[in-house]
């Protein structure tokens, strides 16, 4: 079993910085991972079309950097489906969305242990490749790494924020990251997730959770954005989008190009 690098970053109490890919192709994986810039890999899956196949070659490239991981968002619609296909495909770590009680975020975590009785999980071994398809699968050490994986939440509904400290305290939950555009949403003002109320309550999450010890997490578009959350106790951060990346790229250098040609 591969070892988890975001699992031992967070042991040993150190930051983490991830980025977001929203697409499955592993060349992008590998060239990542050749910048040796990264701890992870989030591959936003709920916003892209993958198959499971896909998954399988995602999770083949991160293992060919050991000091790499990666996590999969998994939407909430077959969530127990798709998180335990993404692990079992390689891809360790799990940022569940949508969430809206304690009980769904309890429900989450057991989707991911295993069903050892200590574990209280409901995730069933299988010939698979993160065990080697018939080297590891039903092993100890394949329960253990369950117990390994990173289940990280979005905070991203007024249910979940008015739950907030009851989620905190759920063994499991190991990281939370706030969601300003859905819980925008949630509150009944779409499209204001700037808007000082949203911005409050972003604020809020992040210190109830450094209070009950829980890492939260912040995306943020550059690193030049995350001085206020550094200071406010942040360590841990996902920064850039790859189709946001190049959507910038070709509106800045096409806009100078135009400009010189005119």
């Amino acid at each position: 079993m591969k070892k988890n690098q975001l699992r031992e970053l967070l042991k040993a109490g150190k930051p983490t910085l991830g980025t977001h890919l929203v697409g499955p192709w592993p060349g992008m994986v590998e060239v990542i991972g050749h910048s040796g810039a990264f701890d992870y890999i989030e591959y936003v899956g709920e916003y892209s079309p993958f198959s499971l196949e896909q998954l399988d070659n995602f999770g083949r490239a991160i293992e060919l950097f050991p000091n790499m991981s990666s996590m999969m968002k998994v939407e909430e619609q077959t969530r127990g489906f798709i998180a335990t296909r993404a692990i079992d495909a390689g891809i360790q770590n799990v940022l569940f969305t949508d969430c809206r009680s304690a009980a769904e975020v309890r429900e989450c975590v057991r989707l991911v242990r295993s069903e050892r009785p200590d574990a209280g999980g409901a995730h069933g071994c299988g010939m698979r490749r993160n065990v080697g398809y018939v080297v590891e699968g039903c092993s100890e050490a394949w329960t253990r790494a369950m117990d390994e994986v990173v289940i990280a939440f979005m905070i991203e509904k007024k249910g979940a924020m008015e739950e907030l400290t009851e989620i905190l305290s759920i063994k499991g939950v190991d990281m939370v990251q706030f969601g300003p555009g859905d819980y925008s949403i949630s509150i009944g003002r779409p499209g204001q997730g700037r808007a000082p109320e949203v911005q409050k309550a972003h604020r809020d999450m992040i210190e109830l959770a450094l209070k009950k010890g829980v890492p939260p997490r912040v995306e943020i578009a550059s690193f030049d954005q995350a001085k206020p959350y550094i200071e406010m106790g942040v360590r841990h951060f996902c920064i850039g989008w790859d189709v946001s990346t190049i959507y910038a790229w070709c509106k800045q250098q096409a806009e100078g190009m135009r400009n010189l040609l005119a």
